[in-house]
């Protein structure tokens, strides 16, 4: 039998790292080098998943033979990109502003062999509670998620801050969509239920 290609996790994310490796496929992760700033006009879900590409054909380029995941996501709300707070007093005004709206998160996945790509966006509506004051310095004082967009890890405190939460993909929030990524490996030959390990 053929070895199977290998795969590559094109990203430093620790959130990815832990979310591929529920699939129990062997993988190394590689951090890319791509400028992520956007492009005149460019909205907030194309930017997105071009950076997606972008980084799984930056690694691939340097790893020829090999898959490679790319991932990038935004948060939006009425379609204005949400960055990253950076500290303290930029995270309490995001959340205040953020009290009571609806967010949506652009999860952008790419797949590559160097030659073939497919790429997905799978987008997570979440529904922000009513945040008081003292619930918002509460959280920040406690998860200090001065480098996540929107402020809110929703795979941990984060989630506290949620009334609801609406997504074909329960691991997009967190940044690596697993369902739409299982689907997209399966292109490429590589299906976590038929791997060394998995189920016969």
């Amino acid at each position: 039998m053929p070895s199977k290609p290998s795969l590559i996790l094109a990203s430093s994310s620790p959130y990815r790292k832990e979310l591929l490796s529920r699939l129990r496929l062997p993988f190394t992760a590689v951090s890319p080098d791509v400028d992520e700033t956007p492009q005149p006009g460019e909205t907030p879900d194309a930017l997105a998943l071009r950076l997606s590409v972008a980084k799984a054909m930056a690694v691939a380029a340097n790893h020829p033979g090999s898959i490679v995941i790319g991932s990038d996501q935004v948060a939006t709300i009425d379609g204005q990109p949400i960055g990253k707070p950076g500290d303290f007093p930029r995270a309490q005004a995001q959340l205040r502003a953020l009290s009571g709206q609806i967010v949506e998160f652009h999860s952008a996945l790419a797949v590559t062999d160097g030659q073939r790509i497919e790429q997905a966006d799978v987008v997570t509506r979440c529904h922000f509670r009513q945040l008081s004051e003292r619930a918002i310095d509460a959280y920040l004082r406690a998860e200090e998620p001065y480098d996540t967009a929107g402020s809110a890890k929703a795979e941990s405190l984060g989630i506290a801050l949620m009334e609801s939460i609406q997504s074909d993909d329960p691991t997009a929030i967190i940044g690596l969509p697993l369902i739409a990524l299982t689907r997209m490996l399966a292109q490429f030959g590589l299906d976590p239920l038929d791997a060394p390990g998995g189920p016969a």
